[in-house]
């Protein structure tokens, strides 16, 4: 059986083991690259400091970018009584090069290693969820633009209310994604920060250069103070969380609209077949299970900050074992929310539009507003042009003008589709993921400059 790094001399219980680690080696293999970049900075630095001479760091590295090849092709494997991520990289680096291989943890503990893996990780999965929700962007802006003169009717109280378009159902989707896209933007900048360095949260009394550390990984700037880097711990994953769930509020929202419009009772909209489902027993359904599916794994989204609040907002400053527990609900929502954005991108690119919604006479009495402001134009005061199209509707004599006439910002005649496309590459463009991109490509393909 495999030492564990922390044991001396007395074994753990095999029922305790099992217990404490719990699900750590599953959640960890999303960590592993992550943790093989974050050996390769903190040994560097401890090259520059004197803690390894310049060949054990040539030797050290030459090992660990095959171990990161191994993690992103997915052949990385933490073994059977292997506690850990951290465990098995210096197991391996051990096992090729003797006690060399066990110098790379001086300067750090695992409590600032697994700090420093998960904001890695989530850094590198906000810039995937960016690409995703930009496609999304590009495909709802265009369906905007491409039906903006469509009309359907708007809702309130799921009463028939008054004309909207399918320009600016698709335009308020895409406008939506650019302000959670700048929520996201928050958290990415919280979590672009160093916490290597702090150890168990109280730093070390190894001369460490946590500015060089910095500067290798690409990151921002460093948690400074080694208490606030640990108290980090959870306050990233919730915040991020936070940002997770609002892009899945977008989501949801948009799956309730395209399952009820798609629904024979409104006809709206017609999802592609190849998109939908059939019954066991009646031939003529088409089911849109993928929106529903979407629905409820964005709302399940929506309670994550949630969940890691409840498991974090009751502890002191300091390290404790609670904080494992998040990483079995944080990691995995990254896959879960991008499947979510993919899936809507595809059904989206490939909708039908009702361009005769309003053919039906049940939809006239939503033009009532535009015939009061008409009357009102023409210099009837507001209260009696109301009254009078009141009572022609209740005498069944409303009949409805449908040219529509909507001129200001944001109205259906002018729906800034523009503006709003600038402001999304503007929130794209402040995330700065560049930085951290050619810092990651400079640590896996060379010896960084000493």
């Amino acid at each position: 059986m495999t030492q564990k790094l922390w044991e001396k001399n007395v074994r753990v219980d095999q029922d305790v083991e099992a217990f404490t680690v719990g699900r750590d080696r599953e959640m960890d293999m999303y960590l592993a690259k992550y943790d093989v970049l974050g050996s390769m900075a903190h040994i560097t630095m401890l090259e520059s400091i004197g803690l390894l001479t310049h060949k054990e760091l040539s030797l050290l590295l030459a090992e660990l970018r095959q171990i990161y090849t191994l993690a992103g092709e997915g052949r990385f494997v933490i073994e059977e009584g292997v506690e850990d991520v951290h465990s098995q990289v210096e197991l391996m680096l051990t096992r090729k090069l003797g006690d060399t291989g066990k110098k790379i943890h001086s300067g750090r503990s695992r409590n600032d290693q697994i700090l420093l893996d998960l904001k890695l990780f989530t850094r590198t999965r906000i810039r995937d969820i960016v690409q995703w929700v930009t496609a999304l962007f590009d495909v709802l802006i265009c369906q905007s633009n491409r039906y903006k003169d469509v009309l359907l009717p708007g809702y309130t109280h799921l009463q028939v209310a008054m004309p909207s378009s399918f320009g600016l159902w698709f335009g308020a989707y895409a406008e939506s994604l650019a302000d959670d896209l700048l929520l996201l933007q928050a958290a990415y900048k919280i979590c672009n920060r160093n916490p290597l360095g702090s150890a168990a949260g109280y730093g070390s009394s190894f001369p460490l250069n946590r500015g060089l550390t910095t500067e290798l990984l690409g990151f921002d700037s460093m948690n400074y103070n080694v208490v606030y880097a640990q108290m980090g711990r959870g306050k990233m994953e919730r915040t991020t969380a936070f940002a997770l769930a609002g892009i899945a509020a977008t989501l949801s929202k948009l799956a309730f609209d395209a399952c009820m419009f798609n629904s024979q009772n409104f006809g709206f909209i017609k999802l592609p077949d190849q998109f939908t489902t059939g019954s066991s027993i009646m031939p003529h359904k088409k089911n849109p299970d993928v929106f529903e599916l979407t629905r409820a794994k964005c709302n399940k989204i929506q309670g994550l900050p949630q969940q890691i609040t409840l498991i974090c907002n009751n502890l002191p400053s300091g390290y404790f074992r609670d904080l494992q527990i998040i990483k079995e609900i944080f990691l995995p929502s990254f896959d879960e929310l991008t499947d979510c954005i993919r899936m809507a991108t595809c059904i989206l690119k490939e909708i039908e539009v009702n361009k005769s919604i309003l053919d039906d006479a049940k939809y006239a009495p939503m033009f009532s507003v535009e015939e009061v402001n008409r009357r009102t134009l023409s210099g009837v005061p507001f209260r009696e042009a109301y009254k009078q199209v009141g009572l022609e509707i209740e005498a069944g004599n409303f009949i409805p003008d449908k040219q529509i006439h909507h001129t200001h910002e944001g109205s259906m005649g002018n729906l800034c589709n523009d503006v709003i496309t600038a402001l999304m590459h503007q929130v794209i463009e402040g995330f700065s993921f560049e930085k951290a991109i050619e810092a990651e490509h400079r640590l896996t393909t060379q010896t960084p400059a000493l």
